[in-house]
């Protein structure tokens, strides 16, 4: 979770540089960090962080309004990604209505709404059941492939690595395994 704060600029390196997709995350004013953020990043908080007087439907457009999205376009991507989580029977609901699994697929419709260039994933099917797990792992390595979007998760979840190219293990802050992931299950 520290590692993706870093890398998303929500937390700053107590040594060294962090460049990301070109930007200095280090000597950039907080304004600076938030607009790489809006307009490059996606996040899926292991605590869903949903804002509870929204809808699914419009936790999920927050992005697109913070980066002033046409209102019509903005319908059509909220609609294309709460369908792809399968949550297009609870586009009216808050969040107190849903089950943790509900939240957490609102949670990643959010983070990916905007097709980011970088989605940082902490945990993102730990609350999940293994079909749904399966369903949104498909549609992540469909969106890296398709559009290019790079995932950093953080996980301890073994169903989800078989679905990486790359996995790095980090033991106390560092790296103590870095591998290649030879047969992927979506290559």
């Amino acid at each position: 979770t520290t590692l993706l704060n870093i890398i998303g600029g929500l937390d700053s390196a107590t040594e060294g540089n962090v460049s990301v997709l070109g930007h200095s995350m280090e000597n950039t004013s907080h304004n600076e960090r938030a607009t790489v953020r809006r307009k490059n990043m996606g996040f899926i908080f292991q605590s869903y962080n949903l804002l509870p007087v929204y809808t699914v439907f419009e936790n999920v457009e927050l992005p697109l309004i913070l980066n002033k999205i046409d209102p019509n376009e903005r319908v059509k991507k909220v609609n294309q990604a709460i369908e792809w989580v399968g949550l297009s029977d609870k586009r009216n609901s808050k969040p107190n209505m849903l089950s943790g699994g509900e939240c957490q697929r609102t949670a990643i419709a959010r983070a990916i709404v905007h097709q980011p260039a970088l989605v940082m994933a902490d945990e993102p099917t730990a609350n999940l059941d293994a079909e749904n797990s399966h369903h949104i792992m498909h549609i992540l390595v469909k969106l890296n492939q398709e559009l290019s979007t790079s995932f950093v998760f953080a996980t301890h979840d073994e169903k989800i690595m078989g679905y990486l190219k790359r996995i790095v293990h980090l033991d106390d802050g560092q790296i103590n395994k870095d591998e290649q992931v030879k047969n992927p299950k979506y290559n």
